[in-house]
């Protein structure tokens, strides 16, 4: 396994390992943390591990116009009962997205310095987020990096039923992209029409 030094170029592509690990350690500078999405990389660990860079043979994506919205999140965007925003929470979203209790217990990898890492991304201009309002109470939300045309998600939340499904599907018609990032496989996000490609197909979304 290679680890990283201060430079912040990655190993080729060949030397990721079956379980779509790329390398281990460096750090979670902006100028790195960039350099990783361009070329189809993120960092998942947890308090008190190195740094592990991930880089999957098969990408889990969702090409915006195959969002499926079923029968009942039809009644819920139709009844209009919430408010959704771009990026004027960010810090509460990552902070939510950390600490909320998940049945699945994914959400503690988010690391303090990760929360940090990506507030200032946020701070630069490519970190988002997408907020969901009830009564002018934050109960969803999303966030990730936008990359050129692409949306690379990192975490949702959900207070209220369904809420991280509503900003999900708000990105997905935004139409401001031409794909999202879903990083690894996952059930919930199938159900809404995300499905898995190849890596070498997601780079090239990447670099268009």
């Amino acid at each position: 396994m290679i680890w990283l030094s201060e430079n912040i170029e990655f190993p080729p592509y060949e030397l990721t390992t079956d379980d779509g690990i790329i390398a281990l350690g460096g750090d979670l500078s902006e100028k790195r943390l960039i350099h990783a999405y361009k070329k189809g990389i993120f960092p998942w660990f947890s308090e008190g591990e190195p740094i592990i860079w991930y880089c999957p043979h098969e990408r889990m994506v969702l090409f915006p116009e195959e969002i499926r919205v079923s029968k009942s999140m039809r009644k819920i965007i139709n009844k209009n009962n919430y408010t959704i925003t771009e990026n004027t929470a960010f810090n509460q979203v990552i902070y939510n997205c950390k600490n909320i209790e998940r049945k699945d217990g994914f959400g503690t990898w988010i690391t303090n310095d990760m929360e940090q890492a990506y507030i200032n991304l946020h701070k630069l201009g490519v970190a988002k987020s997408i907020e969901v309002w009830f009564n002018k109470e934050l109960v969803g939300g999303l966030y990730g990096l936008e990359i050129n045309n692409v949306f690379c998600g990192e975490s949702m939340f959900s207070k209220m039923s369904n809420t991280s499904k509503l900003a999900f599907i708000y990105l997905a018609k935004s139409k401001k992209y031409k794909l999202i990032d879903c990083q690894i496989y996952n059930e919930h996000l199938a159900t809404l029409g995300a499905r898995e490609i190849e890596r070498k197909t997601f780079l090239k979304f990447l670099k268009a």
